[in-house]
């Protein structure tokens, strides 16, 4: 691990030289890159820096200690903090998620349970456009489908993180734990016997992608379009605005028609359309490594279910990693991050263990 450690404190010294040049900086993309790459490196070479002094710190406690009773305490707080340095240490060399900056589309989608799946789904985008906003991102919705009670069919939001955002701590990075089937328990709004229903909506998520993360080729596509339906502006059903896109390899279909202009459709319908066909592409390359990432649940089926919210206890409950608290209100309303967090530490232990 040590030996890793040092190359990676040279190579931090050699961006840290280049970055200095002033000639870099002509070339925005070079100088961007190396910076990227420098913060990378930056807490690894901070933590091990202060690893190294500690080490030292416990080797003069143990010395005084010999002579002074009175250090045998201290050198038993650096030891425990030296542990704790090696811990973290371990953990920032583990490769990461290289979509960990990314932002992302998500996707929030009605299943079993009708129209109360449908006010289920629209609770769910309203939590995480609540937990956007706590965490000073922007939300967008681009497509949305809505429910004759209220709610929504099918919705796809695009979250983008600020224009600071430190390295690995996009949205990818801690949305990407939100794939799959949520479940609610509870009376539904239509249900007059006052009985509890349970049924699902699943999520969707997506690191979006760059023009240079996917290739797509004007011949490997057919675009259709038609009149947009539904509620909306005077351009509604009277001029064709609407767009669908084909992608003929993989056959992926994407439409979108909240847009007023063709335009605009077509350009929301290809960010959507470029976000799939990286994952699609991600989740392919992961198969042939035999190191697939934990799938997210295309179907909504209630039965298999990531997380679960039930109303009547105030309970939220993740499956995956045991995680259960009786703040469901307070989740509901974008208090996401312990949930996520539980997520996030049980991902970092399970890369610690399969790292040795």
């Amino acid at each position: 691990m040590f030996e890793a450690v040092e190359e990676l404190i040279g190579e931090h010294a050699d961006l840290e030289r280049q970055l200095a040049d002033p000639s870099i900086h002509a070339d925005q993309a070079r100088a961007r890159r190396l910076n990227k790459r420098y913060a990378e490196l930056t807490p690894i070479v901070g933590v091990y820096r202060n690893w190294r002094s500690t080490g030292e710190d416990i080797e003069t406690a143990r010395e005084l200690a010999a002579d002074d009773p009175e250090f045998v305490g201290e050198v038993k707080e650096l030891e425990v903090r030296r542990e704790e340095l090696t811990d973290r240490l371990r953990l920032l060399l583990v490769p990461r998620d290289p979509s960990d900056d990314k932002d992302v589309i998500l996707e929030v989608k009605a299943g079993e349970g009708g129209d109360e799946s449908a006010l289920f789904a629209g609770d769910l985008l309203r939590m995480y456009l609540r937990y956007a906003e706590r965490r000073g991102w922007k939300t967008e919705i681009i497509e949305a489908t809505g429910s004759d009670l209220g709610g929504y069919k099918d919705v796809q939001v695009a979250v983008k993180a600020k224009a600071n955002a430190e390295p690995g701590q996009g949205v990818w990075a801690r949305l990407k734990y939100e794939g799959g089937v949520h479940r609610v328990q509870r009376v539904p709004a239509t249900e007059s016997q006052g009985r509890i229903h349970t049924s699902a909506a699943g999520v969707l998520v997506l690191p979006e992608a760059e023009d240079v993360d996917v290739e797509i080729s004007a011949n490997d596509l057919r675009i259709d379009v038609y009149r947009s339906s539904g509620p909306g502006g005077q351009s509604v059903n009277t001029t064709d605005s609407a767009v669908r896109i084909t992608h003929l390899p993989t056959g992926i279909v994407v439409s979108c028609q909240n847009e007023k202009s063709q335009l605009q459709n077509k350009e929301q319908a290809m960010r959507i359309l470029r976000a799939r066909l990286l994952a699609a592409a991600q989740e392919e390359a992961e198969r042939e490594a035999s190191d697939a990432r934990r799938s997210q649940v295309r179907t909504v089926d209630r039965s298999e279910r990531v997380r679960t919210y039930n109303f009547p206890e105030n309970r939220i409950s993740d499956h995956r990693v045991g995680f259960k608290a009786y703040n469901l209100d307070q989740v509901l309303d974008g208090e996401l991050d312990a949930v996520i967090q539980a997520c996030v530490d049980a991902d970092a232990a399970a890369k610690l263990a399969a790292a040795g």
